[in-house]
This record gives structure tokens, sequence and C-alpha cells, in this order.
């Protein structure tokens, strides 16, 4: 991830790519790529087997706890509304997409991926919901339930979740002919999502929100893993369901976050600087979660 931000600032550097067409491209990947990716993280799906309730409960109720203390924290530190959506979806949204799978199918092998699929179709629609009426909610003007409905409504990201829910409940089976398309587009979402990322990097943009900045590493990184997985732990989870876990509370920012917040009028530099620094700080930081609780005997 962070070799392919790295390219992606190359490109802006190499003069392949203006600050107006960066723009242009994160909407063309918020509208076109980013609602295949969500609909076929749910499309398909044969997750009987491995669901678990506890589970389900448990991390449900531990993100919305979590992100309502985000948002009080962040309501009394943070003055811009456009600031308090990024910081505030920096915190509480990790890269469970991008870094669940792969994470647990490297400590357990593809058979046991079952779990962490289940727990995508449940998380990642959860994550889409909050994103967005977050940064309805603070878009910079007076909040108005009309017009954060009609927005939430009219989102493509949240559209294409629903739409993948609405497939997995009735069990429809699409012809290759469009499931095809959508795969590529959903395969194309995260690459390019990266490689505008980091043609948009600014570095001035960092000493100027290096508080903000901390604040929403030191959430992402440290607090949320630490009171999720003891809460985990404390519940007897182990094996590959704790390492979901792990993948949940402590990936770094969502890749999404960052053109969501471009798109949404948000605080978009913030959100980008909290993806490109989490990212790399994740590579110590998830390791080190991973090494601890294997250390204990947990999985």
């Amino acid at each position: 991830m962070f070799i392919i931000i790295f390219i992606g600032a190359f490109i802006k550097r190499a003069g392949l790519i203006t600050e107006k067409e960066t723009k242009k491209f994160n909407k063309i990947v918020f509208i076109v790529c980013f609602p295949p990716l969500m609909f076929s993280n749910l499309y398909g799906k044969e997750l009987g087997n491995a669901i678990d309730m506890r589970l389900i409960v448990f991390t449900i109720v531990t993100v919305l706890v979590l992100y309502a203390l985000t948002v009080i924290f962040v309501l009394k530190i943070e003055k811009s509304q456009k600031t308090r959506g990024a910081m505030i979806q920096a915190i509480y949204r990790s890269n469970f997409v991008i870094m669940g799978i792969p994470v647990v199918q490297n400590v357990f092998g593809r058979g046991e991926l079952a779990v962490t699929a289940m727990m995508v179709t449940i998380i990642v629609p959860l994550y889409n919901i909050i994103a967005v009426v977050t940064l309805e909610v603070f878009r910079g003007s007076k909040p108005n339930l009309r017009d954060i409905l009609k927005n939430l409504i009219k989102n493509p990201i949240l559209d294409g979740a629903l739409c993948g829910i609405l497939v997995l409940i009735i069990g429809l089976k699409l012809p290759a002919a469009i499931e095809i398309p959508i795969d590529m587009l959903a395969e194309a979402a995260s690459p390019l999502a990266l490689l505008l990322l980091g043609a948009s990097f600014d570095f001035s943009t960092v000493s100027k929100e290096k508080r903000n900045l901390i604040i929403c590493l030191i959430g992402r990184l440290l607090i949320f893993p630490a009171v999720g997985l003891t809460g985990g732990i404390l519940m007897g989870f182990s094996g590959v369901k704790l390492l979901t876990l792990v993948a949940i509370f402590a990936s770094p920012s969502a890749v999404t976050s960052f053109t969501m917040a471009q798109q949404m009028d948000s605080d978009y530099e913030l959100a980008g600087n909290c993806v490109i620094f989490s990212t790399a700080i994740s590579c110590f930081t998830m390791f080190l979660w991973i090494f601890a609780l294997k250390c204990m005997g947990l999985f």
C-alpha cells in the first residue's frame, strides 16, 4: 500500500497529473469504483456456518461506543467543523477491507477466511453508514436532517453496500457479463485511490496539522486496538476470531476516508495525511499487536 502511495507521489512530481486532474479522478473513483467494491465485498458470500453472534454483537457495540467517545473528544479539542469530520473518520474507521483478509490469510491460510469475510459484510456497511452521516453532519454548515438523509440516499458508496446487502439477502446470482465488470471495477478501486492519495500528498500540510495528525494516529493505532483487543480477550475470543479483531481495530485509517473527505467537503488534507502516516506506522504497530497476542498463546 505504501509503495503504491509513493508511486502516486512520484507521478505528481513527474508532472504526469495536476492537482485539478487529481480531484477529478478522485471523483471518478468515488462514483464509479467504490460502489462495486462495497458490493463485491458482500456479493456471493456463503457465511451461514461462519456467523458468530457473540463476535458480531461485541464488534458492533465496541465500534459504536468508541465512535461515540471519539465524537465527544474531538468536539472538545477542535473547533472547525470540516476538521472534526475528518478527525472522527480517521480515528474510528479502519482499513479492514484491504488489510483484514490478507492478514488472516497470511497467519491461518486461505481455508480460515470465512469468519473474517462474514465480519466484512457486517463492519464495512456499518463503517460506511457512520462515515456518510459524520461527514454530512460536519460539512461546515448547520446540520439539516432532510439534507443529511437526501445525501445519504445519493451517496454512491452507501448505495453499493446496500445493493450488496439486498443481493445477499435474496440470494441473487448475477450473469457473468455483469459480475465480471463489477469485479474488475472493484479491484481497481483501492490501487487507484492509493495512487491518487500519493498524488494529492503535500508535505506543507503536515506541519500545519501536526497536532491533529498525531491525535488521530494515537487513537487509530494505539487506543482503538488496546480497547478493542482487551475487550475481545475478556470475551474469550482467540484464534482466527481474535485476529479478525486485530484487523478491525488495529488497521490503519481507511483509504476511502480520503476520497470521501475530498468529495464531501471535509478536511481531505488531514484525511490523506492520516491514511499515509497510519499506513506506514501500522507496518510496525500491527506486527507488535499480533506478536504480543501470539506470545500470549491466543492464536
